[in-house]
């Protein structure tokens, strides 16, 4: 008996209880069991050793399971979820690539502007934007975005630009609803949160939406920055009270697999983080 199976079985007696019960749990027979050790009581000792050994065989067990699956092309059928707005303009993008390089793998794609439940929905992998919740899920940061307000380049001009959150009492607005109220918008001081009052002329439940509208001339639109960034690049709107911003919100691809997650879990992860990484800097 090698060392690795003497502390599998000293671990499985002291668990146990006795040398038959031990035995029957490894499947092999009492007289070899019986031989790693005279007593089934611990002492001091023995029980400092006993944590020795269950945390090696632990590591050695994550060694194999690892090494199984590096073995292994990814398989089978990965089920993703996103923010709307987000996943289509940058999961999307990753999640077709992944298809491409890895043929035996399907992609079940769900984008919704809320947190879905892991093990309901089956959940493998998550990309999550904001503050996250202890929890046992893995995750890795893979950029910031922010909560910016912004307008037309057409609006600006007719309506002025606001100097400060204050100026937008005088202004139409364009409220996304899930991200701020449709009466006042909120905005960080050095007194803590202040809410300035606000006149929606559109309120809307998505992003798409508000920044349509306010593209159009409508009014102020307050979105993530990823939301506007197309418009924003093509000269369509203008971002406003830049120095009012709120604090960057981490953006963070999740999932529960511990460190030696399954082959299509793996790949797909390493794949997001490293876009995901690229497109947010």
């Amino acid at each position: 008996m090698d060392q690795l199976d003497s502390m599998r079985a000293f671990a499985a007696i002291a668990q146990a209880g006795s040398f038959s019960a031990a035995a029957r749990a490894l499947g092999a027979p009492v007289a070899s069991v019986s031989r790693t050790t005279r007593r089934t009581a611990l002492t001091e000792v023995g029980r400092r050793y006993l944590e020795t050994c269950q945390r090696v065989l632990a590591q050695v067990d994550e060694a194999d399971r690892s090494a199984a699956s590096d073995a292994r092309e990814p398989q089978g059928v990965l089920t993703v979820t996103a923010p709307v707005a987000f996943g289509r303009l940058h999961v999307v993008p990753v999640v077709s690539e992944f298809l491409r390089a890895h043929p035996q793998v399907d992609v079940r794609l769900t984008l919704a502007d809320r947190n879905l439940e892991w093990v309901d929905e089956g959940l493998d992998v998550a990309v999550r934007i904001g503050a996250l919740p202890d929890s046992s899920l893995v995750a890795a940061k893979v950029g910031v975005v922010r909560r910016i307000a912004c307008a037309s380049p057409d609006y600006l001009r007719r309506r002025g630009t606001p100097a400060q959150p204050e100026d937008l009492a005088a202004h139409d607005c364009v409220s996304f609803e899930p991200l701020s109220s449709s009466t006042r918008w909120s905005f960080p001081s050095r007194r803590g949160a202040r809410a300035v009052p606000i006149h929606s002329r559109l309120t809307t439940t998505t992003a798409d939406a508000a920044v349509d509208a306010a593209a159009s001339g409508l009014g102020i639109a307050r979105v993530l920055s990823y939301q506007a960034a197309e418009a924003i690049a093509a000269g369509r709107l203008a971002r406003i009270l830049e120095r009012f911003e709120p604090p960057a919100l981490p953006v963070s691809v999740l999932h529960a697999e511990g460190r030696a997650p399954r082959p299509k879990v793996r790949a797909f992860v390493a794949l997001a983080t490293a876009r995901l990484r690229a497109a947010l800097r």
